[in-house]
């Protein structure tokens, strides 16, 4: 039930306007949202996306050194968005399931691949993204790191990334330095190698992973003292067997508002990490026998988590559900392609709007959809903002405070084939006169946490050049959820 007269903006590529509801919940499961093709497919086959902190999606071509940018319109519709091509990486490097992730000064780290060039080599090729620049620049490997394959990486509350070597039975981990791309060891007392496994945040700080190698144990990594120690027993078993040989498979770990992380088995159950009482609880298994074999996940504006399945590991093809904050599943329509595909063949990406970004990822399919689901908001959920200037110059750079900025949730997780968390504020200034949506690119976060309460955090924003000037409204957007409006001019 919602309040008629206590509405804020909509999602932001409607406007960017969300309708706050009115604190009654209601008794019944929302029904599932719709997808609607972009209006602009791309010309290339896609991969892993993510969000750039201008509000520009990042994309990846398949199998190639090759990215591009879907910018939206100045009504703020990624629907109705354009392609361009960047800047390609360097010579030689094309990879296929890699690490990658958006660090706080706004660059793109992309580390490894399964596959180079569609070989399979465990690559221990690297390279750092500069948006502004527009320029890619090689990052040596860590030190006796002849492979890193398909790690697994998360970027530190204090804004460090770690990853671990993935693509062989290694407990090897690093800490990247972001000014002069190096890397140093760290994490002790890991006890089974990274190959297959997801690394997720939680609230307090800390690194949960599931193991992959080690039946139903699963880790916490505790930076401070760079420690690893066992989180308990998943209950049920969420890796599947593997195989002679093959490291088992695993799910995505989703962290949720309510301070749960919900791990997604490659089997057919799933299971529910408390990350205040470091407990585990049975969750639901899949309808129809499917599972998660590697494969996509969303976090979604209401709270419910966005999955694409399929069935018997590798097998049958994909099914949408939302996996809802009762902990059950329910049906989603399917993708134009998605019925066709398995959940390893898919990408999911929260987008400003509170839409999720899907994009087929076979290497055949040219399919780009958007979910806009029927959910809102908690008000509590919401960054806040709490200091901003009043004025500001086109150009020039500002400091913005507030409260969670950097949302409750990574919100986006698919395991070590690739990353793409949202985890950071974005700043949104819309004139008042034009209704146009301007993004103000963000950088120089000053935490990278997630759940972060009532402690004051800041980012700075860089005023585009080419905004419009007047009277305006300044918003922060974190994993599809704005914050209330303030008046600010644009000079």
């Amino acid at each position: 039930m919602q309040n008629q007269g206590a509405k804020m903006l909509r999602f932001l590529a409607i406007a960017l306007m969300v309708t706050i509801a009115s604190g009654i919940a209601s008794s019944q499961e929302p029904a599932a949202g719709t997808w609607q093709k972009l209006t602009h497919q791309p010309t290339f086959q896609t991969d892993t996306a993510l969000m750039l902190t201008d509000g520009t999606v990042m994309m990846h071509q398949y199998n190639s050194g090759t990215w591009w940018r879907l910018t939206p319109t100045l009504s703020g519709s990624y629907l109705n968005g354009t392609w361009t091509q960047t800047a390609s990486m360097q010579p030689n490097y094309a990879p296929l399931y890699f690490a990658s992730e958006v660090l706080p000064d706004g660059r793109v780290l992309v580390e490894g691949g399964e596959y180079n060039n569609l070989q399979g080599v465990e690559t221990n090729l690297g390279d750092i993204y500069d948006p502004v620049a527009n320029a890619w620049t090689a990052v040596q490997p860590p030190s006796g790191w002849n492979t890193i394959g398909d790690s697994p990486a998360v970027v530190l509350p204090n804004g460090t990334l770690t990853m671990g070597q993935g693509g062989q039975p290694s407990t090897r981990q690093v800490l990247f330095n972001a000014t002069n791309l190096t890397w140093s060891s760290t994490g002790t007392g890991k006890r089974d190698g990274f190959s297959e496994e997801g690394l997720a945040l939680t609230p307090q700080g800390l690194v949960l992973t599931v193991d992959c190698e080690d039946g139903t144990n699963s880790e916490l990594y505790t930076p401070s003292s760079s420690t690893w120690a066992s989180a308990g027993s998943t209950i049920v078993v969420l890796p599947n067997s593997g195989g002679l040989g093959i490291v088992p498979e695993m799910g995505p770990l989703m962290q949720r508002p309510d301070g749960t992380i919900v791990a997604f088995g490659a089997t057919t159950h799933t299971s529910i990490f408390n990350t205040t009482g470091g407990t585990w609880t049975q969750g639901p298994d899949y309808p129809n026998g499917d599972d998660m074999a590697d494969g996509p996940a969303s976090l979604l504006p209401d709270g419910n988590v966005l999955v694409y399945t399929s069935p018997g590991v590798f097998n049958g093809t994909g099914s949408f559900y939302e996996f809802t904050t009762s902990n059950t599943f329910i049906s989603a329509p399917n993708t134009a392609s998605g019925s066709r595909l398995q959940s390893w063949e898919g990408r999911l990406l929260t987008i400003p709007t509170g839409q999720v970004l899907y994009a087929a990822a076979d290497g055949n399919s040219i399919d780009v959809e958007l979910y806009t689901p029927t959910g809102s908001p908690k008000n509590a959920w919401r960054p806040t903002i709490t200091s901003v200037p009043s004025t500001v110059t086109h150009g020039n750079s500002y400091t913005l405070s507030g409260t969670q900025l950097n949302g409750l949730s990574a919100a986006n997780a698919y395991g070590d084939d690739a990353q793409m968390a949202t985890n950071f504020p974005l700043v949104v200034i819309r004139n008042k006169a034009t209704k146009h949506f301007f993004f103000a690119r963000t950088h120089n976060f000053s935490t990278m946490g997630i759940a972060t309460g009532s402690a004051t955090v800041s980012t700075t924003f860089d005023v585009p050049t080419g905004i419009e000037t007047g009277a305006s409204t300044v918003y922060v957007v974190t994993n599809g959820i704005p914050s209330a409006g303030k008046p600010i001019t644009v000079n």
